[in-house]
């Protein structure tokens, strides 16, 4: 039987760069470092860290760091995502970033790890039902569509 994509992730390998990428945070309000750590459609991982500014509209979270990074390189198809915060609880998404990343897949398996290594599973069709895509009915945003 052919295992599926997604469970052929290395989740150990992207929780270690999404911790990695904490460690890069600035986080000089909120004192909140964390990391956030993309598969792509292959095998290359894309990670990010949040980074805080004194005009707070202006901060950006590790997921949406990870996403603009992968898409710089030319990626723009995911399978998974890891977010890592020492600082707190595990976390989900913000809004924006559930946003972000149905612009390029409606369903992604999501793990968060949190402070004690506490984890929680999403998925983005979960987070964000019925998406905002434009043209109205574009695949991205629908639950339903796997992203592999």
């Amino acid at each position: 039987m052919r295992r599926r994509r997604s469970e052929e992730l290395d989740w150990d390998k992207l929780t270690a760069a999404a911790r990695a990428a904490s460690r890069h945070a600035h986080a000089p309000y909120s004192h909140l470092r964390v990391g956030a750590a993309l598969q792509g459609a292959q095998t290359k991982s894309y990670a990010g860290c949040n980074v805080e500014n004194s005009s707070l509209g202006l901060t950006i979270c590790a997921e949406r760091a990870a996403v603009f990074r992968a898409v710089a390189d030319g990626e723009k198809q995911f399978r998974g995502l890891v977010i890592y915060t020492d600082d707190a609880g595990p976390l989900s998404p913000c809004g924006a970033c559930r946003q972000v990343l149905a612009e390029f897949c409606g369903e992604l398996r999501i793990i968060s790890v949190g402070r004690g290594g506490l984890r929680r599973e999403f998925r983005l069709g979960e987070l964000l039902p019925r998406a905002f895509a434009w043209p109205a009915g574009d695949r991205n945003a629908d639950p339903e569509v796997a992203c592999e």
